[in-house]
């Protein structure tokens, strides 16, 4: 009988937290959905967020202690999902392909299909809010340190010349992003198009400078 009890007491807790879960998600989406290019995250209301997930706002407090803790878990979820399509688009360079061309196209293609994701981490990343700007400075320096560890096992190159490439090649792409949000699909192939001379630029530049220093470095050595 009380293995019975436990049992359905263990199916309750289950269930509970699965509906927790979607609650959670659910004010996620909602203040997602709110975010246009007139409106960011600072000007939202609780109120319009719980209306737009339909439940109490009262309810919320159950999920997140105040609109600035509901922010910060939508910019590690956006910056999760970047970094995950981007590891796919790493992934499918090693059965060959361009990794600039792959990783600017996948790059420029969740910024059409996610608008407000990349908005969000724009706009909050040059915020008022100090703990926006350092959790989007985190998730920043992921890709970074994501892309300098695929650099170090593409090349020879030191470790410290692939890390500030990585943050270059960083830095421009989301810059970029920016731009991409308001071309329309024909110039937005040109800001691609564009995009992969400055990348390749980059890594030219980079793989020149690590031979100079060789050179240099093996001229000491023979004086």
């Amino acid at each position: 009988m009380k293995k019975v009890k436990l049992k359905n007491a263990s199916v309750g807790t289950g269930i509970r937290a699965q509906q927790k879960e979607r609650t959670r998600r659910s004010l996620i989406e909602a203040a997602f959905k709110q975010l246009n290019a007139e409106q960011g995250f600072a000007s939202l209301s609780l109120r319009e967020v719980t209306r737009e997930a339909n439940i109490a706002p009262t309810s919320f407090y159950r999920h997140f202690r105040d609109m600035d803790e509901l922010g910060l878990a939508m910019v590690d979820e956006s910056g999760l999902t970047l970094r995950q399509l981007m590891r796919q688009a790493r992934k499918r360079i090693k059965k060959g392909g361009s990794v600039i061309q792959t990783s600017i196209t996948t790059f420029i293609e969740f910024i059409d299909k996610n608008p407000k994701v990349f908005l969000l981490l724009l706009r909050e990343r040059a915020g008022t809010s100090a703990a926006f700007r350092s959790a989007i400075a985190r998730e920043i320096q992921h890709f970074i340190v994501e892309l300098a560890d695929y650099l170090d096992e593409a090349n020879n190159m030191p470790r410290h010349f692939n890390e500030a490439q990585a943050e270059a090649m960083v830095t421009i792409a989301f810059n970029s992003g920016a731009e991409a949000l308001d071309f329309e699909p024909e110039k937005r192939q040109k800001l691609i198009d564009k995009l992969i001379f400055q990348l390749r630029m980059v890594s030219r530049g980079a793989y020149y400078l690590y031979r100079r220093e060789q050179e240099c470095q093996l001229s000491k050595e023979k004086e």
